[in-house]
């Protein structure tokens, strides 16, 4: 880094001849792009495949760590997007010090490759939710929809079950609405529950071969279930995964809880904010942080409407929700 006469700072990088500069620059520079964006006071220039960067001393800094992540994202063979810079980008201007985990190994981390693709966490905050799964016998995801609090958690379930770490996988979700509505649906009741669970099937599909779905269901190695059936089972050598569980109430929470067995894992996934008990019941997901914090290897992972993966508008509605609750005292 060089200094020029006007306090502005200049940084010269090398893209090594291995990668090309299109896996660089983007596309069209759609990934220059995103980076001139970010940070709009400083000029960045590209020659053959040498990139300069002049500017404030602070930002061309940043830049100059960008470059070297995404050229270390890059030699582990994955593609930068303009999603994972825009990523790298918060993550990079976010760090305050300390033993922060780097964009590259946020990007990197691999939980499963199924069919063809590869799921990882894509935030600071989804990595560490990961990480907390593997030390924890006992983990909470706890934030806003879109943040893949569920979808990690059954990856995890999957990877654990392929390692032989678990026996067998339960997913669970409480029928908040089995009594009236449920009643009308036509089927048995394996039929009229299933609605509530078609998610959770929609997602082992994309983790293991469909055709070796129903056969892991028939020997009772995935079983896919509503709360209820819960009660009265002590569950050993299992991945639980309790998904919506802003809709348990207190009781079902601690009844869920203490069916915990040897050599278990269990992971909660809930949204506080979208509580659909009938008025007047508490949810047990709210009340359970209160109950169980500082409890030894319970860990509470909390997302936000920076780890939302779904489309960027998710997470702005995200917000604009949360600002007007909190404007109405909600």
């Amino acid at each position: 880094m060089t200094h020029t006469p006007t306090d502005q700072v200049r940084a010269h990088f090398t893209v090594p001849a291995k990668h090309p500069m299109v896996t660089v620059l983007g596309s069209g520079d759609s990934l220059l792009r995103v980076i001139e964006r970010a940070f709009p006071r400083a000029d960045i220039h590209v020659r053959g495949n040498e990139i300069s960067a002049v500017g404030d001393a602070a930002e061309v800094a940043l830049i100059q760590r960008l470059f070297d992540e995404m050229m270390l994202v890059l030699r582990t063979g994955q593609p930068m997007t303009e999603d994972a810079v825009e990523r790298s980008i918060a993550m990079l201007k976010e760090e305050t010090g300390g033993e922060a985990e780097t964009p590259s190994e946020v990007l990197t981390q691999n939980i499963l490759s199924s069919r063809g693709r590869t799921i990882r966490p894509k935030t600071l905050n989804q990595k560490r939710y990961v990480d907390a799964i593997d030390k924890h016998t006992i983990v909470f995801g706890i934030g806003p929809a879109g943040t893949g609090k569920t979808y990690l958690a059954m990856a995890k379930a999957v990877q654990a079950l392929q390692s032989k770490q678990v026996n067998r996988i339960i997913l669970t979700r409480p029928a908040v609405e089995a009594g009236e509505r449920l009643g009308f649906l036509p089927g048995t009741l394996y039929e009229k529950i299933d609605p509530y669970l078609r998610p959770l099937y929609d997602a082992l599909h994309d983790m293991l071969d469909p055709d070796s779905i129903p056969r892991l269901m028939a020997a009772g190695t995935i079983e896919v279930a509503p709360l209820a059936y819960m009660r009265g089972r002590t569950l050993n050598d299992a991945f639980i995964i309790l998904d919506e569980a802003q809709n348990t109430n207190p009781e079902q929470m601690k009844m869920f809880l203490t069916r915990l067995g040897f050599d278990s894992k269990i992971v909660i996934t809930g949204d506080v904010t979208q509580v659909d008990l009938p008025n007047g019941t508490r949810s047990g997901l709210r009340q359970v942080q209160d109950i169980l914090d500082g409890v030894q290897d319970v860990h509470f992972s909390r997302l936000t409407s920076h780890d939302v993966v779904r489309h960027k508008l998710v997470g702005r509605i995200v917000d604009a929700y949360e600002k007007y609750d909190t404007r109405n005292g909600r």
